[in-house]
């Protein structure tokens, strides 16, 4: 159904020129076209990164003024320049990038103000571009022998590239690189757990959306013909921030949407606005800003959301049944140590939360690690897997130390985990959250999936992702979005991306909180298997009854120190044990 909508919208464009329309329309059109490419680049930065640019203008002005610049002065061709165009935009994009994406809070969107504003007085300053008259003469298009000089002309081209950045940004979305920079979103410990270099994907993003900016430029400046320092400033970086989040930020097909009625909109209120209250002035901007609270407020998801919401769900065609299988990690022989904790201590400030604590987890063993709430059970998680760093002490896997690596290169040494706290994607689908574990199983980049070449390995990830839903009893629901299940659900999905990632040691933060009698029974059996394979795990838990049917050794913590460590009867007779718990030995 989806796809006869988007061949029904393809076919109205194409019509709409030769249809009897006045000219304005197909101006107006152009304009939309145009906006829609920067608004898609802000689709993938702000809706899918989570990163915040009012910069975005300033990278339109280097496409359109190096095409200006080179076709008046140097006699380059069109079609060389927007390769340069797009050459400069990236290492533009690729410093700012590396120097700004390192910010956090509201100092990336005060840095992107401030880089834009400076592109746009430099634009303006400096003679051999005009200074604020800019560059007039830019000479037209030609395309296969036909000058572009027409609104009409000039739109099929347009159009063509619009429809194929849309698309090739869907096919982002819906790749390996795509479920990277979703995670992006949510904060660096989820992503980082997967093995996602979190700041290289969001310097992705940032580039992506730059050259979808210079593009615009580039075809900005043939089709006005002339180009100045007024349409890049930071007004017009606003207005497209605007546009994104009026149509759906998150939302491709959204940018389309918003560059529309923003266009549309803004050309209807500065006719009636005047007459309307009877004098002259950019009245349409206090419009805007009310409509940018009300959207804020009362529809978040932008005005695509209606129309997705009443379009059929997609859901994905089930075509890797045939796939070949992931190749799998060698497992530790039975017995040998795989995790190796070694004096492990953590400080913050005078606080001591993990003091020197010692234990071995083996290849084929389930150890269980309990004691009160605030024992600092979490803490030495987050130790082991490279989310905090180690005060002092030392942690190795198989042999090789880990402390001090970051949270994605031990991920990639094959520790996986859950967390106390459910992290997931709640938009995405429990099949891609799944598959977003097996994030470094995969290796194809952002060209293969904007080209649609990543499918072979993805329908291999998402075979992996189903046999592990599969597992633990939930490939029936792999279509939901995540949003929609409960707590018990969601920390089952948790461990079958954790499972995904094929580990050698896998961490278990509290994953039968939330789970029922019965579920607790099939995870328990879950992990008996995965013990018998060979795979090592560490368990907090404080469900008793689970642990003490489960583990095969257990080491207990008491305010941020090694209590015990022993056998569940061991555990269970120790007057230690229960005076940790209860507060007294009797």
């Amino acid at each position: 159904m989806r796809r006869w909508f988007l061949i029904a919208f393809v076919i109205g464009l194409a019509l709409l020129p030769q249809l009897p329309v006045p000219e304005f329309w197909i101006t107006q059109a152009n304009y939309i076209g145009l906006y829609t490419l920067v608004v898609i680049g802000l689709v993938l930065l702000t809706g899918v990164a989570g990163l915040t640019s009012f910069g975005q203008a300033a990278f339109v002005g280097l496409g359109a003024y190096t095409a200006a610049y080179l076709t008046l002065t140097q006699g380059v061709s069109p079609w060389l320049t927007v390769w340069i165009g797009l050459a400069l935009t990236f290492v533009a994009a690729l410093i700012l990038g590396w120097i700004t994406l390192r910010m956090s809070g509201h100092y990336l969107p005060l840095a992107t103000i401030a880089w834009g504003l400076s592109l746009y007085y430099l634009l303006g300053n400096v003679d051999g571009l005009g200074k604020y008259d800019g560059l007039l003469g830019v000479p037209a298009l030609r395309f296969f022998g036909i000058e572009l000089n027409t609104g009409r002309s000039f739109y099929y081209l347009l159009w063509a590239i619009v429809v194929l950045a849309a698309l090739a940004a869907s096919n982002l979305l819906d790749s390996r690189t795509g479920r990277a920079m979703r995670a992006v979103k949510g904060g660096t410990t989820l992503a980082e757990a997967m093995g996602v270099d979190t700041f290289r994907t969001k310097v992705t993003a940032f580039v992506l959306a730059a050259l979808l900016a210079s593009i615009s430029g580039w075809l900005f400046a043939h089709f006005q013909r002339t180009v100045n320092p007024s349409p890049f400033g930071l007004n017009m970086g606003i207005e497209y921030l605007f546009m994104a989040v009026l149509g759906g930020v998150g939302h491709v097909w959204g940018a389309l949407m918003g560059a529309g009625v923003v266009v549309i909109l803004k050309d209807q209120l500065q006719v009636w606005l005047p007459r309307l209250l009877g004098g002259s002035g950019n009245y349409e901007v206090i419009v805007f800003g009310i409509v940018l609270v009300l959207v804020l407020q009362y529809a978040r998801d932008g005005l695509w959301a209606f129309i997705e919401a009443r379009l059929p769900r997609l859901q994905r065609r089930v075509d890797w049944a045939d796939a070949a299988a992931l190749p799998g990690r060698a497992r530790a022989p039975h017995g040998e140590v795989v995790l190796d904790v070694a004096a492990v201590r953590k400080e913050f400030g005078g606080l001591v939360a993990v003091k020197d604590v010692s234990f071995q987890v083996r290849a084929g063993e389930i150890l269980g690690l309990i004691g009160p709430n605030g024992a600092g059970k979490s803490t030495l998680f987050n130790l082991v897997t490279g989310v905090l760093p180690a005060s002092g002490g030392a942690v190795r896997l198989r042999g090789e130390r880990i402390d001090g690596l970051a949270s994605r290169e031990i991920a990639r040494r094959g520790v996986a985990r859950t967390f106390q706290h459910v992290k997931m994607i709640a938009g995405m689908t429990v099949l891609d959250n799944v598959a977003l574990g097996g994030h470094l199983r995969g290796g194809c980049g952002v060209a293969a999936a904007m080209l649609r070449l990543d499918r072979a390995e993805e329908r291999r990830l998402f075979r992996e992702a189903e046999a592990q839903l599969r597992r633990i009893g939930m490939a029936e629901r792999m279509h939901e979005p995540a949003g929609n299940l409960a707590l018990g659900p969601q920390r089952l999905m948790e461990i079958a991306r954790a499972l995904c990632a094929d580990p050698t040691l896998l961490l278990l933060d509290e994953p039968a909180a939330g789970l029922r009698l019965k579920e607790k029974q099939a995870l328990a059996d879950v992990l008996r298997q995965l013990r018998d394979e060979g795979l090592s795990i560490l368990l907090v838990e404080h469900d008793m009854d689970l642990v003490m049917g489960l583990v095969d050794r257990i080491v207990v913590m008491e305010f941020g120190t090694r209590l015990l460590e022993g056998t569940r009867e061991e555990v269970q007779a120790s007057p230690a044990v229960r005076a940790a718990y209860l507060g007294t030995e009797h």
